[in-house]
């Protein structure tokens, strides 16, 4: 079974990759009952060998079931089956529902401090950091320079506090931009989102730089329901809904 060449349907299909197509395919198993709760999945080297992909790629996608509550990993054992649905991913010590709620009462009202008092020294950072992300090819460093460049924002505000928020979440941050891109494809995107923003924090707009994270928030959330939802499936999780009563609207 070769799933490195793996499409998606529809009138444009994307072709997706061998780690979407390998975790699609262990997802899928799991959902159906293929593999109940308290199952052993194969080793590394077995689905390597049955789906003809590498190990690299079968160790990321068995990173995603960890991540989006499916499985667990034990030492020396291997990895079992917990759970057969997933309800919401988790990031080092936050759920991505929790973070992206954090987020957005944070990283909104942040974004407009930052543009009424942000330096010359501030937009020089970001826009040093902005340029190396767009032209990056690594993805690992690609994702450092992602958490950077928020916490630099926050930097941009000039209050200790929003630093230290940011700092604490820091690694989930990382971990969920690792997961995003990887699952998502959201890298062009998000460095779009993040030259919007910039261009708001130099114009000092409160309002552009407010929407701006915003809609960068939103589309975060959206990727994110799409991964642990796809279309066709049950109800969504409960993750925070762009526009939704409880936001003004920001995901990251």
């Amino acid at each position: 079974m070769n799933l490195s060449d793996s499409q998606t349907g529809g009138p444009a299909p994307r072709r997706v990759s061998a780690l979407e197509a390998v975790l699609g395919h262990l997802r899928g198993a799991i959902e159906r009952g293929e593999y109940a709760i308290g199952d052993k999945l194969p080793s590394e080297a077995e689905l390597c060998r049955t789906l003809e992909v590498s190990r690299p790629v079968v160790r990321e996608a068995l990173r995603a079931l960890h991540t989006m509550g499916l499985t667990d990993t034990r030492t020396g054992r291997g990895t079992f089956v917990v759970a057969d649905a997933v309800q919401d991913p988790t990031f080092g010590d936050y759920t991505a529902g929790d973070l992206l709620e954090v987020r957005r009462h944070v990283e909104v009202p942040v974004a407009g401090y930052a543009a009424r008092r942000r330096t010359q020294e501030d937009l020089d950072r970001l826009t040093l950091l902005q340029d190396r992300m767009e032209r990056e090819t690594d993805t690992a460093a690609w994702v450092a320079m992602d958490t950077l460049f928020h916490l630099a924002v926050a930097e941009a505000a000039h209050n200790p506090v929003f630093r230290k928020v940011i700092e604490e979440i820091r690694d989930a941050l990382a971990r969920q931009s690792a997961f995003l891109t990887e699952l998502g494809g959201r890298r062009e995107q998000s460095d779009r989102e993040h030259r919007a923003l910039l261009d708001a924090l130099a114009a000092g707009s409160e309002d552009d730089a407010v929407a701006a994270m915003t809609h960068h928030l939103d589309r975060v959330a959206t990727t994110l329901t799409r991964i642990v939802r796809p279309t066709g499936t049950a109800t969504p999780p409960a993750l925070p809904v762009p526009g939704g009563p409880e936001t003004t609207g920001a995901d990251a």
